[in-house]
């Protein structure tokens, strides 16, 4: 058995996903998407039963990917049942979706979720006229407590019919309705959907195309419009019905604190400070400890053991791989999706979104890329795994440029160890000042350049809550397993190449081939060219392979000032780490990635190459 959870984001649909599979959950693009699809099993009464959480949406109607991929899941009727959550709180527009949903004729089970919530906001909910009027089982519910959860999935195993219930549409509506089901065989769904441009039968489309036209001749309004109308005040009547008892709120003096321009900014800012500190901090001394742990008890007693240069040298590679994703893995992404766990649960994200929105807007995203890009500064890993917050491919593709341009804590190691420590404290703020216009400037072109639509930001003010502590770890872990199931895997493969390669002396042999290009290009030696393709396992590993090419710690001996100074823009420019090209590879697909290397690789040759000709 197979059942499909659908409703609008932040109506707690995950939530419920998670209570009811636990952790062993599969995470997926749906088949011809980059859209992921969580997948998860539960057994009930020894039959094992798949969950599948479709992305949240508002409609139907829409031509965003995900809106498509809903559309393609159901038409396919690859479910026996769906499971239609609902925020009860907000019961008349989430009936929108609803009443979309339950036109497609699947069995439905209708979970209004949020008990606890309509309680606290003084509303007597009565789920029996939305029982009468849809002719599907309705439970009511509270996910943060665990409320009536266990009744979910009984419920979706007895429902053996779709919904009954039909939208009364304005006549003209009706009647075109009934004249193409007459002409081509087809439901009263089919109809609805080829009257708003939807459907694979082109004489189909044409005709409903030519029956819109003359309603909209008549009303002054499109066929769109005058549905989604009928749509909406059919909603109102249900909410009416269901909702007996509405209690007079007032907006909490919280939350217009948290939205107001100030000081909502100023707490937005050191929120997200606050944040980077507690990412970056707790994560640099968590990193040094599974490093010297890796150091100490791993790699000594490997290189101790005497074995043949190249066991060895592959040996090294996979253990230098395991400390460098073990040294992301738990200190910066399990910390970073708890804290993001913490904020989503809370409802503080949609006002961090609203606030920032502005502003992203300027370089084609909107307001929730505000988190990938503060994270960004403490690691680029769990930066590029939270762009999947975005809500269209474009805003994904605009933010994997972005954040792979930002200086994480590694490119922090280059800019203090390098320049900070060999230049000056001058030349090491202005390497920031040169990474950060580059930003802007990639994020303005990007903004104008990159196809897909732009899409309004809608996201609904969810109501502030406390977390819950086990449900923000029991998230952490599950968002953190994807990168240590999919993202290092890929990191081990990229490391044994990169060894092999030292092994067999091809680093030797590019660096004699490069050295006339790097010193005429970037005025630099061969054997930076090596530091930085060590650089793309991680960044701070650039740092060290010079000093050990070099012969010597002391850079400032054996390279000038201007050629230390050229070392570090490149590197922080250059090709982003082994771990971020592995993720990036997950959430944006090869040639998005391809794109961002190859950008991030001319971007940093270009500018050492004319800070080299204007500078020396």
């Amino acid at each position: 058995m197979r059942f499909a959870l659908v409703g609008n984001p932040s109506v707690g649909k995950s939530l419920i996903f998670n209570q009811l599979t636990g952790l062993g959950v599969e995470v997926s693009n749906y088949p011809g998407t980059t859209i992921e699809l969580q997948r998860g099993n539960t057994c009930f009464q020894r039959e094992i039963v798949e969950l599948v959480d479709l992305p949240g949406i508002y409609s139907l109607d829409g031509d965003s990917d995900e809106e498509s991929l809903v559309r393609r899941f159901l038409d396919q009727k690859d479910t026996d049942a769906v499971i239609a959550v609902v925020n009860v709180t907000r019961l008349e527009r989430n009936l929108y979706l609803l009443l979309q949903v339950a036109e497609y004729g699947l069995p439905m089970v209708v979970v209004l979720n949020m008990a606890d919530e309509a309680v606290k906001q003084g509303l007597e909910i009565d789920p029996g006229p939305l029982r009468d009027l849809l002719g599907v089982d309705v439970i009511l519910t509270a996910a943060s407590q665990g409320k009536n959860i266990d009744r979910i999935i009984p419920a979706a195993l007895t429902a053996t019919r779709p919904s009954k219930v039909e939208i009364p549409y304005d006549h003209h509506v009706e009647a075109a309705v009934r004249s193409l089901g007459k002409i081509f065989g087809i439901d009263r769904k089919e109809s609805i959907r080829a009257l708003l441009g939807f459907g694979d039968n082109p004489e189909l489309l044409e005709a409903a195309r030519t029956i819109a036209d003359e309603i909209e001749s008549r009303h002054r309004m499109t066929v769109a419009q005058i549905i989604a109308a009928n749509r909406h005040n059919f909603a109102h009547r249900i909410a009416d019905l269901t909702i007996k008892e509405e209690a007079l709120l007032r907006e909490t003096d919280l939350d217009g604190i948290l939205t107001r321009v100030i000081p909502g900014i100023p707490i937005l800012l050191g929120i997200l400070v606050g944040m980077l500190l507690v990412v970056f901090v707790v994560g640099s001394f968590l990193e040094e400890a599974i490093v010297e742990f890796f150091d100490v008890f791993a790699i000594q007693p490997f290189l101790a053991l005497g074995l043949p240069p190249l066991a060895e040298a592959l040996g090294t590679s996979v253990l230098l791989a395991l400390q460098a994703g073990l040294g992301i893995a738990f200190p910066y992404v399990f910390l970073f999706y708890i804290i993001i766990s913490i904020l989503e649960d809370s409802g503080y994200m949609t006002r961090a979104a609203f606030l920032a929105d502005n502003a992203m807007h300027r370089v084609g995203m909107h307001g929730g890329a505000v988190i990938p890009l503060t994270l960004a500064f403490g690691c680029n890993v769990p930066a590029i795994m939270s762009v999947r917050l975005l809500h269209s491919r474009r805003e994904r593709i605009i933010a994997s440029f972005l954040v792979t341009m930002v200086p994480c804590s590694a490119r922090t190691v280059i800019i203090a160890g390098i320049v900070a420590s060999f230049v000056g404290i001058g030349a090491a703020f202005s390497v920031y000042a040169i990474v950060f216009a580059l930003i802007l400037i990639t994020g303005l072109v990007l903004s104008r350049v990159t196809p897909g639509e732009r899409f309004g930001m809608i996201m609904e003010m969810v109501p502030l809550r406390r977390p819950d502590a086990r449900l923000v770890m029991k998230k952490a872990w599950s968002r953190l397993s994807e990168f240590l199931f999919i993202a290092m895997p890929l990191l081990l493969a990229g490391s044994v190449v990169l060894g092999l390669l030292q092994f067999f002396g091809v680093m030797a042999v590019f660096e004699q081939v490069v050295e006339p290009y790097t010193m005429a290009l970037l005025g630099l030696p061969g054997y930076s060219a090596t530091a930085l393709i060590f650089g793309i396992l991680r960044k701070e590993m650039a740092f060290e392979t010079l000093a050990i090419l070099a012969g010597t710690a002391d850079l400032g001996a054996v390279l000038s000032s201007l050629q230390l100074y050229i070392f570090a823009v490149v590197t922080v420019l250059f090709v982003p780490c082994l771990a971020t090209i592995t993720v990036l590879l997950r959430e944006v697909g090869s040639r998005i990635t391809l794109a961002v290397t190859a950008y991030t690789v001319t971007l940093g040759l270009l500018i050492g190459g004319l800070m080299y000709r204007i500078l020396s």
